[in-house]
């Protein structure tokens, strides 16, 4: 009998021991045939409709804290009608870490938010020589976003912005003077929104006091003295007038994430018929959204983009009616028709942030889904799927949404999948497919399975030698 148990015990072992050479022999066989140079390569997808000029992209790039990686660069890279790279500009050059928001100016220079661990740089780039005509560093922790007003005069997005001398979270809206290297105009985010306890970070609330309290990721100047800004963490885009100081208009609510959930990069539009229209990516949601303001005061959703988005963070309105999107996680930039079809697409490691096509200048103000009579809810088709989440193998996330569709996990089994996907890219290296990183995770729970049940197995012969151990030393 103890001789058979030993035997079951040794073939349990052994199947253990081949699962986890099975879940583990996928990141070993993308480990030795990993091409180094792919890790940071621009490539072409779909090209149907070639681009009306230059398309510049902002790559965010990744470090984890003061360890950087030259696999997961920032920078700004320029494509050519068909998809082609014109230019590459590192981050390196001015010293900084990540790169966030690029403008195309009516000079034809490009204005550039950058950052770095002593605060940030706000830079205007020659981009015949690739050269900076300025760059001003502001005394401010992380910014996403500026706008240039003119060359004296920044509008800026001040975010993580606590101040621990007066307890007061100084999240803002501010103009930059250039010319004295102060604050000449600043709306703060704590007048018009609840102050919160250190330990209150509830959903819907924002971040937390004494951080990332408002994640205030964008601001437009769509007319003289109003700005649309982008409060991430309260999950609203607001207009505000500079004259009065007051919220003019409001999209959203705190935690409603039916309407958007932590957004970047919105859009005012305005329809044939006068309606202010807001184009943003909603990227929590996986998904690009328009929304119309009615007579009445209420909002209408226009437009539903969604399908093999991964985190999008920046969506444009071309003239031509289509859209211009990041598609972050999946490393690439798509222009869609309003039907949702792939016309364009580059793919640009590692975690693009911002898209501009430069002949429209900033803002291309395209015209409005409601005014082309596009309205409805669409899904992404046409990619030519290079990497994994971009064509029609599904994705790991993909899998679990589609498991559990129709049952009552099904929203839990969503917020997981969303997590899973917005969070694993980050942490896993750029050799290793999602697919890949998940095996290893099951690899490593199998390993720790199977060293609890061994323990078990063996506590009483633990248990005899920690006896004995305790005695011999007392």
């Amino acid at each position: 009998m103890r001789a058979r148990a030993l035997q079951r015990r040794q073939l349990a072992r052994g199947m253990a021991l081949l699962l986890v050479v099975v879940l583990v022999a996928p990141t070993v066989v993308s480990g030795a045939t990993f091409d180094p140079h792919k890790a940071t390569e621009f490539r072409r997808g779909t090209i149907t409709k070639p681009a009306n000029g230059l398309t510049v992209v902002a790559i965010q790039g990744f470090h984890l804290g003061n360890e950087s990686t030259t696999k997961k660069p920032a920078r700004l890279v320029a494509f050519g009608p068909r998809g082609h790279v014109r230019w590459v500009y590192d981050g390196k050059n001015i010293g900084a870490r990540w790169f966030y928001d690029v403008d195309p100016e009516p000079d034809g220079t490009l204005f550039v938010v950058a950052t770095n661990p002593n605060g940030t740089l706000a830079v205007k780039l020659d981009t015949h020589t690739l050269k900076p005509i300025w760059v001003e560093k502001l005394p401010f922790k992380d910014t996403h976003d500026i706008d240039l007003i003119d060359d004296t005069h920044l509008l800026v997005a001040n975010m993580r912005a606590y101040n621990a001398s007066t307890g007061l979270n100084d999240d803002r809206i501010l103009i930059w003077n250039r010319t004295s290297h102060s604050i000449q105009w600043q709306w703060l985010f704590r007048n018009h929104y609840p102050q919160l306890k250190n330990t209150d970070t509830s959903i819907g609330r924002g971040g937390t006091w004494t951080d990332d309290w408002t994640h205030v990721n964008d601001v437009d100047r769509v007319a003289p003295g109003k700005y649309l800004v982008s409060v991430r963490n309260f999950d609203q885009v607001i207009l505000i007038d500079k004259q009065t100081g007051n919220i003019t208009l409001r999209l959203g609510h705190n935690g409603d994430y039916g309407i958007m959930a932590e957004q970047h990069n919105p859009e005012y539009l305005t329809s044939r018929s006068g309606k202010p229209t807001i184009l943003l990516a909603d990227s929590e949601n996986d998904r690009i959204v328009e929304y119309e303001h009615e007579p009445n005061g209420t909002w209408k959703r226009t437009w539903t983009l969604q399908g093999s988005l991964s985190w999008p963070r920046d969506a444009d309105r071309l003239p031509n009616g289509d859209t211009l999107i990041v598609d972050t996680l999946n490393q690439r930039v798509i222009e869609v028709t309003p039907t949702g079809q792939i016309v364009w697409e580059v793919y640009c490691p590692w975690g693009p942030y911002d898209v501009e096509r430069i002949p429209y200048g900033d803002e291309p103000q395209g015209p409005t889904i409601a005014d082309m009579n596009a309205t409805g809810t669409y899904t992404v088709h046409g990619s030519a799927g290079l990497t994994p989440g971009t064509g029609d193998r599904l994705t790991f996330a993909d899998r679990v949404v589609a498991t559990f569709s129709g049952t009552p996990l099904s929203g839990p089994a969503r917020t997981f999948a969303t997590r899973w996907s917005h969070i694993t890219p980050w942490i896993y290296p750029v050799w290793m497919t999602g697919w890949d990183f998940l095996f290893l995770v099951v690899a490593g729970l199998v390993v720790l399975g199977w060293a609890g049940t061994e323990a078990v197995l063996a506590r009483a012969t633990i248990l005899a030698r920690l006896e004995d151990l305790l005695v011999d030393r007392w």
